[in-house]
This record gives C-alpha cells, sequence and structure tokens, in this order.
C-alpha cells in the first residue's frame, strides 16, 4: 500500500506543469551558477598568478637584501570559495609582510568592484537557500489543502485508506521525486567544472558532495514545513501566505535580529580603537628609541667601517627587538580581548539565528567551502608564520631583522647597481631565495567538524516538519 501511494505521489508531482516549470527554472540556474563559479574561478586565479609575478618583478634591479622593505602574501583562490561565496569575497586577501610588528593587509575584492557588494555574486547557498526554499513552498503549500479544495482528499478516503499511509506516501514521495531531480541537476552543474579545466581534488569533490547534501536537506526541511502548514490549514491561499512570511522570517528578519541583539549584549572594541591605543605606546616607544640610539658609543678598537656597521646593526637590532616585544605584547593583549568578545557575540549571535533552518544552511555551506569567518583568523595565522620565517631569512641575509623603526642600508654606489671600490659591479639578488608563503587551508576532516552541528539542526529540522506534518494530519478534517 505504501509503495503504490509513494508512487503515485511521485507521477502526480512529476506529471505536474507546476512541476515542469518549477524544476526547470531551478534546474537552469543551479547549472548557470555552476559555470558562473567556474569562470569566476579561472578570473580569480589568474589575478592571482599574476600579483605574484608583480611581487617578484618588484625585486628586480635590487642588488642587497637590506634594500628589501617587505613582501607580499596572496590568500589563494579556492575552486569552492567560487561556488559558495561565505566571505572570501569581503574579506582583504593581501598581507603585506614585514620582518616584524602588525600585517597590514588589504584589497578585498568587493574594494576593487563595489558594485558587486551590493547586488552580490550568484552561488550555491543563494540558489538553495532562496530559489530552493520557495520551490519547495510552491510545490507543498497545498499538498493536503489543496486536495481538499478539489475535492480528491475525501475521494481517495472512501476506500479503506489509512491516514498514516496516505501522509508518509505524499511526504516520501514528494521527497523523494524533488530531491532525485534536484541531485540530477547538481550532478550536471558540476560536470561543467572539468570541462572548463576546474581540477577538483579529492577532499573538494567530498566537501563539493556535503554542500549540495546540505541543500537537499535544507530544501527537505522546507517542504515538510510547506506539507505541514498545508496539513494545519484549510484553504490552498492561507497556506501559501503563511509559508511566504515564514520564508521571509527565516532568511532575512531572523538572522538580523540575531546580530543586532548580540551587538547590543556584547561590547566588542573597534579596530580603530585599539589602532589608537597601539599608536599612542609607537609614538612613545619611538622617542624611547631616538634616545637610545643617542646614547650609542663607537668602539675605538672598531676601526674597519664594515665592523662599525655591524656593531651598530646589532644595536639598532636589539632596539627594535626591544620595542617589538612591548608592542606586540600590547596588541596580544588587546587582539585577544577582543577576540574573546567576538568569540562570545559570534557564539550568541548564531545561537539565535539557528532558529532558522536559513542560518545552519549558510554556516554549513561555508565551512564546507572553507569560506567562513574563519577564513579571516586562518589566513592572518598563516601570515604571522609566514612574518617569521622572512623575519630569519633577512637577518641570515642581512644580519639583522629589517623591520622595526630604522634600518641602514649600504653605500649609494652599492644600491643603485654601480661597481664597487674592486671595479666589480654588484650581483642582483635572486627572488627566488625568498621563503614561499604556502597558504594551509581548510582540510576536510576539520571542515565536517566545523559543518557537523549545522547539518546535524538541518537533520532535526526535518524530522520535526515531517513529524508535525504527520501528526496534523492524523487529526485533519477531512470533510
Amino acid at each position: 500500500m505504501l509503495l503504490v501511494l509513494i508512487e503515485k505521489e511521485i507521477r502526480d508531482l512529476m506529471g505536474s506543469t507546476k512541476f515542469a516549470i518549477t524544476f526547470g527554472a531551478c534546474a537552469a540556474l543551479i547549472i548557470l551558477t555552476f559555470y558562473i563559479g567556474a569562470t569566476r574561478h579561472q578570473l580569480y586565479q589568474t589575478h592571482y598568478e599574476a600579483s605574484l609575478a608583480e611581487n617578484t618583478r618588484a625585486l628586480e634591479g635590487l642588488t642587497d637584501w637590506s634594500e628589501l622593505d617587505d613582501t607580499r602574501v596572496f590568500l589563494p583562490p579556492q575552486p569552492l570559495a567560487s561556488l559558495v561565496s561565505g566571505v572570501a569575497n569581503d574579506i582583504d586577501r593581501t598581507a603585506i609582510i614585514r620582518g616584524r610588528g602588525d600585517i597590514p593587509v588589504e584589497d578585498s575584492r568587493y574594494g576593487e568592484d563595489p558594485v558587486y557588494a551590493i547586488f552580490r555574486f550568484i552561488d550555491l547557498e543563494f540558489i538553495f537557500k532562496v530559489i530552493l526554499a520557495l520551490f519547495a513552498i510552491l510545490l507543498g503549500y497545498d499538498a493536503i489543502c489543496g486536495e481538499k479544495e478539489r475535492g480528491t482528499l475525501r475521494l481517495n478516503f472512501a476506500n479503506a485508506l489509512p491516514r498514516h499511509a496516505f501522509i508518509l506516501g505524499k511526504l516520501i514521495g514528494s521527497f523523494l521525486a524533488l530531491t532525485a531531480s534536484l541531485s540530477i541537476a547538481i550532478a550536471l552543474g558540476a560536470l561543467i567544472l572539468p570541462l572548463l579545466g576546474i581540477t577538483l581534488t579529492v577532499e573538494e569533490w567530498v566537501k563539493l558532495v556535503l554542500i549540495s547534501l546540505a541543500g537537499l536537506l535544507y530544501f527537505g526541511a522546507f517542504l515538510a514545513l510547506s506539507i505541514f502548514v498545508s496539513a494545519i490549514t484549510h484553504r490552498s491561499a492561507n497556506s501559501f501566505l503563511i509559508l511566504l512570511v515564514i520564508w521571509v522570517m527565516c532568511i532575512h528578519i531572523i538572522p538580523g535580529i540575531s546580530v543586532l541583539l548580540a551587538a547590543r549584549s556584547v561590547d566588542v572594541p573597534t579596530s580603530d580603537e585599539i589602532a589608537y591605543k597601539k599608536s599612542s605606546l609607537a609614538t612613545q616607544l619611538r622617542d624611547e628609541f631616538d634616545n637610545a640610539l643617542g646614547n650609542f658609543t663607537f668602539e675605538d678598537k672598531a676601526e674597519n667601517p664594515d665592523e662599525i656597521m655591524g656593531n651598530l646593526n646589532s644595536y639598532i637590532d636589539s632596539l627594535n627587538e626591544a620595542q617589538d616585544v612591548k608592542i606586540q605584547g600590547l596588541s596580544a593583549r588587546l587582539q585577544e580581548d577582543r577576540n574573546n568578545r567576538q568569540a562570545v557575540q559570534e557564539k550568541l549571535a548564531f545561537s539565535l539565528a539557528r532558529i532558522s533552518p536559513a542560518t545552519s544552511l549558510s554556516l554549513a555551506t561555508s565551512h564546507l567551502s572553507g569560506t567562513s569567518l574563519r577564513l579571516k583568523d586562518k589566513f592572518a595565522l598563516e601570515t604571522e608564520a609566514y612574518q617569521k620565517s622572512f623575519g630569519n631569512f633577512m637577518k641570515e641575509k642581512t644580519g639583522m631583522n629589517t623591520g622595526g623603526f630604522i634600518k641602514l642600508r649600504k653605500s649609494t654606489a652599492c644600491n643603485s647597481g654601480q661597481a664597487d671600490d674592486t671595479g666589480e659591479k654588484p650581483k642582483p639578488i635572486n627572488p627566488q631565495d625568498l621563503p614561499l608563503a604556502k597558504m594551509n587551508m581548510f582540510g576536510l576532516s576539520e571542515s565536517i567538524e566545523l559543518a557537523l552541528v549545522d547539518i546535524g539542526l538541518l537533520l532535526l529540522y526535518n524530522f520535526l516538519f515531517f513529524a508535525g506534518a504527520f501528526i496534523a494530519f492524523l487529526r485533519y478534517d477531512l470533510r
């Protein structure tokens, strides 16, 4: 009996004009999203390679490592980030690395093209969260009350048909028909990636499958919710209106209010406040540095100019180290306080916002694609690690860490590439000697661990709405 009802529901759904129109539109949008994501990744990869080349070109003509003030490290483009943007377009993706001190970051994509910040990119998260939710509402809002209005519901129960079998057939059949159809559209869209030369690793393919699974769970939750609302109303117009209000609340109102409530509940120092405190300390330390530098005395036995320069460099380096310890100490305390407060604020905001399935979908897909809020922290940690290796490299090449308040350069002749006292023209530095900046992004296990809570919540929403629809129909007035 149940299998017959499931088969009937699948056949009725897939044979309807409403399904053909809505599914056709969704399938076209899904495939278009994959195509846009693939072309966008190719563009980002071209920009990334151009940035690396420009970074290397900037070193041309230098004949001494002491002439190098800084270098740049870039956030590499990830294929999945083009499919689920998250915060990848909002954060700065270029870090300016010196031997010590703070690491300035710049160059966000929306900073270059602010028009996209208004309209945003179309990605899988948008398709799942907005379009598929509407798709589920359109196909489920009249699943029960619509049949009652058309008179087919009473006709079905003219025979000895158990209520539980009918509602189970309705729920399972509609879910299988719609998710199977959407899975085919997603699979066709995924085929575009290798056709356009986008190579994914095995881990990235697994993440893409999990992103699609999260989207289908979200779709299933809204489908079950639509049938539930249809089972507690008696008119299709009322059911559709209620579902539209819920859709707006879930996608826009609840997340926005959650963020506002969290911001009012937890006070987080702004970046400007932290920068002001650090700037005040830097001004004080600069005066101390100038006074200490004025107390430097040349040793009588150091008659060789190179030896005198070496002693002065060592003294300056020790002063810079001492100043850096103080600045980094203050910076670490301020940043730790801000991070702790921000973590509490984010936890509160996400806890409140997870009342909406849309929030769980956004968090799950952004964690799996590596474009969640943690991306900014991950980039900061990677650039800090590279700064240490860069500082050690510069100290090995020049005898001192070139970051700090002041550094000494060699003679003008040497700097300009002219011949020195021996008549030999100095050789240019080799940019390939610089340590490579390896940006280790989120691994599969880490991404799954971060997304597990929200995937579990999507499963819970499916169960709750499914159970609600089942119980509501058992009490439904068929007359």
